[in-house]
């Protein structure tokens, strides 16, 4: 009989997979156990970005102390590069390189596993980073924690209503294949209890900033999901990556028109 995760094994696997942070207790599981703790994950991915999102905001502000604001937004993000092992924008990266240069299902399957990046992938994300680094820096002081957390975690929030509603691509791999067939009712719920603590401060102080991104990100989502569908048939890991910048975006564009 399979053995179950402890209750500890899916968020320290969320955070894992999310981070470089290391999480020596998941080495005690045997590859099985592993296995349904990582599918059990999912639910935690937006506290873990909370996490992220703290730990950058906080860089961001001490760096404030002794440079100029876009000094400081750029030494940010350089450390959230290396807290994450750059893990969402590669994905950006990918999937422009393939959904720009791909003709057919096969083509953008094809270039997506292709650890080269081209020229599409090359803009979008120097485009993705500095519409991040910008937006951060239009951004009033006193709302750059909250909305950089809020926007951490509403990105990590995404790649899970993506999962619940699109299914994994028929010849894709990785994280879509292995863990997307177990997002459900009981997930999205949770995804949405771990999101309260880091969208709280946010939507207190930015109530409508909030709903906005809220509408956008719907609206996006089920763009989304055509598009997936439409070209590739389902989605993939860098298509979940995409997704959770692009919530990211979505979250600041609404506070700095707000």
């Amino acid at each position: 009989m399979p053995t179950e995760p402890p209750w500890w094994a899916p968020p320290a696997m969320a955070i894992q997979f999310l981070t470089r942070i290391p999480v020596p207790a998941t080495a005690r599981l045997d590859p099985d156990t592993a296995q349904r703790a990582l599918s059990r994950s999912v639910g935690w991915f937006p506290l873990v970005g909370a996490l992220i999102g703290t730990i950058t905001a906080g860089f961001i502000l001490l760096s404030g102390l002794l440079w100029p604001r876009i000094v400081a937004v750029l030494i940010g993000l350089i450390v959230e590069a290396r807290l994450t092992g750059a893990f969402h924008e590669d994905a950006v990266a990918d999937f422009c390189d393939a959904f720009g240069g791909g003709w057919d299902a096969e083509a953008v399957r094809r270039i997506m596993k292709d650890s080269r990046i081209g020229s599409y992938g090359a803009l979008g994300l120097g485009l993705a980073v500095a519409l991040r680094a910008a937006l951060l820096i239009a951004l009033p002081a006193p709302l750059i924690a909250p909305a950089l957390i809020a926007s951490a975690t509403f990105g990590r929030l995404m790649p899970v209503a993506v999962m619940a509603l699109v299914a994994p691509a028929p010849a894709g791999t990785g994280i879509a294949k292995d863990i997307a067939a177990n997002v459900g009712l009981r997930t999205i719920l949770l995804a949405i209890l771990t999101a309260l603590p880091g969208l709280a401060c946010f939507a207190v102080r930015m109530p409508m900033a909030m709903a906005m991104a809220t509408v956008t990100a719907i609206f996006f989502i089920w763009w989304f999901r055509g598009l997936l569908i439409r070209r590739i048939g389902g989605c993939t890991g860098d298509c979940l990556g995409f997704a959770a910048y692009a919530g990211q975006i979505g979250l600041l564009l609404a506070a700095t028109a707000s």
